[in-house]
């Protein structure tokens, strides 16, 4: 028999969320013209439709959040796949997903819908495209970046992780390495700097990359010249290849060595006086294996907590680093010689058509085969890149020794934290292997610079390292209350404020005795005008005429010298006193003589001259920049000067 469905309430509220939804994405039509991801839709244009949404859970008597959350979802997901089921993500119709996706967020920041609706679509999104479809999407991600950020994050966050690591994990590190990076700067921009999400909390290594390469090789004379590489014309990034003639020239005398390589161009040119290395290199084909193996100890250094392998680190190092000097003596010998031609040729291939320096290129995986090693170990930057792997296997080991472990009881995250210790043996050879890596680094182009760069990261990392055996604190402080803040500023302001001064200084002598003086007008001396007025110049002419004769008639050389002393004083206060009123005659006076000038009677012309000169100086005084120089004949006036900076009152 058959029976008659009804329509339930939640059925209902579905179509109606889902009629309003698609008014809404009418109105962004309406708003937004273009067809592409940018701009976002404005937030204030959607009040009313938010409004109206917000309306439709009032109106009905369902009153569960987590019904209209569903019910609101169901709505926007059957929009979303018509969208994507119809359009291709390269037409312009697709631009109704991205007004979708906006819609969605401003719902979610007014708490309408799921906060993490938003991340599961665009999760959805990325698992039905390819490649090429993924970055447009991402596109939009990085557009709104902000906006999605902006409220619930703490909701978010795992869903938008979870997002990015599945992206990652479809995406080829050496096809995609661009994209893969716009996915990590991403994530980094989007978590706070103390977030835990990557901290890789339990310390654990990536034992999964596994290096793989010949352990065994029978050398072939058949194939040993097979590849012929034309040094004059290779070009390797920051180094110089080797040829493989160089090896051929280590077993023969000294005196033959030079006519070999007068025979072929191609072979390297040792001097005489060169640096010899005090323990012979391993050849090419006895490093390799050598080399290659310290790959599994850099991926997992507990290995090392074995006593064979630590003592195979040890041989395997030592010998990698003999090498790389060997290789970089042979280099810089070379280039010395053939530095003229290098710097005519090298601008035209280091440069692409459009006139640019290529980049050099990059490849997340080592390249491991024999015929190449010897080209590998001589480009610059991968035996750099070498010897920073060292250097931080290096400073892992040296964490634990028993003096860094003694710093390190008190950490709380004892998953990062082991039980071995370093022997002294050990840590002594460590310290030397990381000096001599040190200064390996600083040779070659920019060395300096580059070993100062990578010792800084090195720095900061141990930071890290710290940081996450204290069990990652927070960073964040908490905001100062606003009643701290109002009392902090208060304080500042009262401490800045200029005090009262005090009635009596610190430091200052007290003057009421000279209140308590028998006559009772000590005080009323000091107000006298005579001490501060400015004298007449006639006044001091008696007083300078005594001084002369004190000096003529002196019977000691230090009675003499007061006298000359005084005398200048009192000169260069009446030439000072003139100055104003008698300038024009100060040319008259010679080393002091001559003093009557200054007070001749002379007629009314010839005084407004003085007058005028005056008044000129005076205003030159005020303008510095315009003020003539001075006669020559007031040298006797600095003489004065001179004098009374010694001292004289």
């Amino acid at each position: 028999m058959p029976h008659k469905v009804m329509a339930s309430p939640e059925l209902s509220l579905v179509g109606t969320y889902g009629t309003s939804i698609q008014l809404s994405l009418k109105k962004a039509k309406n708003v937004k013209h273009q067809s592409s991801i940018e701009p976002a839709l404005p937030i204030s244009e959607f009040d009313e439709q938010v409004q109206n949404i917000a309306r439709i859970r009032e109106d009905t008597s369902i009153n569960s959040q987590q019904v209209h959350y569903a019910a609101i979802e169901t709505a926007i997901r059957s929009i979303f796949y018509d969208i994507l089921a119809s359009n291709s993500i390269d037409q312009p119709l697709f631009c109704e997903i991205w007004n979708l996706f906006d819609i969605v967020v401003i719902l979610s920041d007014n708490e309408l819908c799921e906060p993490t609706l938003i991340i599961w679509l665009v999760e959805e999104l990325l698992d039905s495209q390819t490649i090429d479809g993924c970055r447009i999407i991402f596109d939009y991600l990085e557009s709104r970046r902000e906006r999605l950020i902006a409220k619930h994050f703490k909701a978010k966050n795992l869903a938008i992780l979870r997002a990015c690591n599945e992206l990652l994990r479809r995406l080829s590190r050496a096809e995609d390495t661009v994209f893969c990076g716009r996915v990590f700067i991403f994530l980094f921009q989007t978590f706070p700097l103390g977030d835990r999400s990557s901290v890789n909390l339990r310390g654990e290594f990536h034992v999964d990359n596994v290096t793989t390469y010949d352990e065994t090789h029978a050398q072939d004379p058949s194939t040993s010249n097979r590849m012929d590489v034309d040094m004059d014309d290779a070009t390797v990034s920051n180094g110089t290849c080797e040829d493989r003639a160089t090896s051929k020239t280590k077993e023969l005398p000294p005196s033959i060595i030079n006519e070999e390589v007068a025979k072929d161009a191609k072979v390297v040119k040792f001097e005489a006086n060169a640096p010899q290395s005090q323990e012979s290199a391993l050849d090419a084909d006895a490093l390799y294996p050598v080399f290659w193996s310290l790959q599994d100890y850099f991926s997992s250094p507990t290995r090392l907590f074995e006593t064979a392998n630590m003592k195979s680190l040890r041989t395997s190092l030592e010998a990698t680093l003999i090498k790389f000097q060997e290789v970089q003596r042979h280099v810089e010998v070379r280039g010395n010689s053939k530095a003229p031609e290098e710097n005519r040729r090298g601008k035209k291939r280091k440069r692409g058509g459009n006139g640019e320096e290529t980049a050099s290129s990059f490849n997340p995986k080592y390249l491991t085969s024999r015929d190449l090693f010897e080209l590998e170990i001589s480009d610059l930057a991968f035996r750099r890149h070498i010897l920073v792997q060292a250097l931080i296997l290096i400073d892992f080991l040296l964490s634990l020794t028993p003096k860094s472990k003694a710093k390190n009881q008190s950490m709380k995250n004892k998953s990062v934290l082991y039980d071995y210790t370093l022997e002294e043996d050990d840590a002594t050879w460590a310290q030397r292997m990381r000096l001599d890596i040190a200064n390996y680094l600083q040779e070659g182009p920019e060395g300096k610079f580059y070993y100062r760069m990578v010792d800084t990261v090195l720095l900061r990392d141990k930071n890290w390292v710290r940081w996450k055996a204290e069990n990652c604190p927070p960073f964040q402080r908490p905001s100062l209350s606003p009643d701290d803040f109002v009392a902090a500023r208060d304080g500042a302001q009262k401490a800045c404020t200029n005090k009262r001064m005090r009635a009596m200084p610190l430091g200052s002598l007290d003057l009421g005795f000279l209140s308590d003086m028998e006559s009772g007008d000590g005080m009323e001396k000091f107000k006298d005008p005579a001490r501060y007025a400015i004298p007449d110049a006639e006044s001091l002419k008696g007083p300078i005429a005594d001084d002369e004769f004190d000096a003529s008639v002196a019977t000691s050389e230090e009675d003499k010298r007061l006298a000359t002393n005084a005398r200048a004083s009192k000169l260069w206060r009446m030439l000072r006193i003139c100055y104003k009123s008698k300038f024009g005659v100060l040319d008259k006076i010679d080393d002091g003589n001559n003093l009557e000038a200054l007070f001749e009677v002379r007629d009314e012309g010839a005084e407004d001259e003085p007058a005028k000169e005056a008044e000129v100086e005076d205003q030159d005084h005020r303008h510095p920049s315009k003020s003539p120089d001075l006669p020559a004949s007031t040298g006797m006036a600095a003489e004065a000067n001179v004098a009374v900076e010694t001292g004289v009152k």
